[in-house]
C-alpha cells in the first residue's frame, strides 16, 4: 500500500532513522547502474559524538541510566534542615553515525567527483552533527567536490548551500534540494519540492562533460515507505512537527477522503 500523500510523507519524519538509512542504500543502487564504467559509488559513514546536553534537547541517541547519589556533598543552610537525597539520572552520549553517498574516480587516485547528502535532524540542530556538517560543506567546495544536498526534514534549520535568503518566497519550501557542481563555484541548483506535488527527479552532476545522472527521490521514499512497512502508520494523529496553516487543512482533507481518518 502507498502513502496516501502525493510527494513526501511528513508521518515519516517521526522515523527518520531508518528512513535515512533506507534513503542511502536506494539511492547508492538507483545510481550505481547509470554510472560509466571508470566510476563507482558508495555509501561512507561519519561518526561523532554530541554533548550530553545537545543530545538529550534533541531526543535522539540518548541512553539514560541510574547515577550514584550525591550524598556527601555539602549543603550550606542558615538553619539546620534534613535535606533528601535526589533520585539522579545521567545521561550517556552515544556515537552517532550518518550515512551518506560518495561517487569516486579510481583511475585517479580513487578520487571523489561527488557526494550525495540526505540531511538528518543533528544536521539542522545547534551541535557537534551540525558544526561538522557546515565544515563539510565549506571543504567540498574549496576541493571542487560537486555536492548534493536532500532535505526531507521540515524541523529543525535551514542548512543546504542555497541559502533560504537567496530564494524567491514560494521557493522556500521545506522539503528541497540544493546541487554545487564543482566547475560552477558561484552557482547552485535549487529544487523545491511543495508538500502536495510529487518530489522531483533530480540531475546529479559527476565529473565536467560527463551526463548528468537522473535520481527520482520520490521513487526513494515510496521504496523506502513501502519496504519500511508504513502502511501501519497512524493517520488519525498529528504528523511530528505538526502541519499548520493551508497544508494542515489539505492534509486532513485528503485523509479522510482515503478514509484514514474519520
Amino acid at each position: 500500500m502507498p502513502s496516501p500523500f502525493p510527494g513526501m510523507d511528513p508521518y515519516l519524519e517521526s522515523h527518520w532513522g531508518d528512513i535515512h538509512h533506507a534513503l542511502i542504500n536506494y539511492a547508492r543502487d538507483a545510481i550505481q547502474p547509470r554510472l560509466p564504467g571508470d566510476l563507482y559509488a558508495r555509501m561512507e559513514e561519519r561518526v561523532y559524538v554530541e554533548s550530553p546536553q545537545e543530545l538529550a534537547a534533541r531526543y535522539l541517541d540518548v541512553r539514560v541510566v541510574e547515577g550514584n547519589p550525591v550524598g556527601g556533598v555539602a549543603v550550606a543552610t542558615e538553619t539546620v534542615v534534613a535535606v533528601a537525597e535526589p533520585y539522579v539520572l545521567e545521561i550517556l552520549a552515544e556515537p552517532v553515525t550518518e550515512g551518506f553517498i560518495e561517487i569516486r574516480e579510481p583511475g585517479s587516485g580513487d578520487r571523489v567527483i561527488t557526494v550525495i547528502e540526505v540531511l538528518s535532524p543533528a544536521n539542522k540542530e545547534p551541535g557537534e552533527g551540525r558544526r561538522q556538517y557546515r565544515r563539510k560543506q565549506r571543504e567540498l567546495q574549496r576541493g571542487r567536490v560537486n555536492l548534493v544536498e536532500i532535505d526531507l526534514l521540515r524541523a529543525g534549520r535551514w542548512t543546504v548551500l542555497a541559502a533560504r535568503d537567496w530564494l524567491p518566497e514560494r521557493l522556500r519550501e521545506p522539503y528541497h534540494i540544493s546541487v554545487f557542481r564543482s566547475w560552477r563555484p558561484l552557482s547552485l541548483e535549487f529544487y523545491h519540492a511543495p508538500l502536495r506535488q510529487r518530489l522531483p527527479a533530480i540531475r546529479v552532476p559527476l565529473r565536467q562533460g560527463d551526463p548528468d545522472v537522473a535520481l527520482d527521490i520520490q521513487a526513494l521514499t515510496d521504496r523506502s515507505y513501502q519496504f519500511g512497512r508504513y502502511e501501519r502508520t497512524d493517520y488519525a494523529r498529528d504528523p511530528k512537527p505538526p502541519l499548520t496553516g493551508d497544508d494542515a487543512v489539505w492534509a486532513d482533507a485528503l485523509l479522510r477522503e482515503k478514509g484514514l481518518r474519520e
